[in-house]
């Protein structure tokens, strides 16, 4: 793993499409940028941010969320997440993230991803199918 500097940046924009509305994700019945699609984008925003530092085989996954979304945004806008590293404790990144449509904040809070190998990762998951295969539930 290559040093990740505090303050490291990323940030990921979308358009608000009919498929990111939260009546299209089953999220609510509204016409508007959906909750679970503003967390895939401070999510991808923070992927952002480290992509440039990982080594060969490495990668980072998400382990924890807490976001308010704060504002409601309507098909046509933009939505950008931006996330800075606040803290690195060795596997574990912790990012400040926002969220804005050009208008207003419509997204704040934090979110945590932990560096792993990759290979060692999926195949670790892996071994589920085989114990699940072995349950007689």
């Amino acid at each position: 793993m290559k040093h990740i500097p505090i303050g490291t940046k990323g940030s990921k924009t979308r358009k608000v499409t009919a498929d990111t509305l939260a009546s299209a994700t089953g999220s609510g019945t509204v016409d508007v940028f959906s909750t679970p699609n503003l967390v895939l984008l401070m999510e991808e925003a923070a992927v952002e941010a480290v992509k440039d530092y990982l080594e060969d085989g490495e990668t980072t996954v998400g382990t924890m969320v807490n976001i308010r979304h704060l504002a409601a945004t309507p098909p046509g806008l933009s939505v950008t997440a931006d996330a800075v590293l606040t803290y690195v404790d060795g596997r574990k990144l912790v990012f400040e993230v926002t969220a804005h449509d050009g208008v207003e904040t419509v997204g704040e809070g934090t979110h945590e991803r932990f560096l792993v190998n990759q290979a060692k990762f999926t195949e670790k998951s892996l071994r589920k199918t085989v114990i699940h295969k072995d349950c007689h539930i």
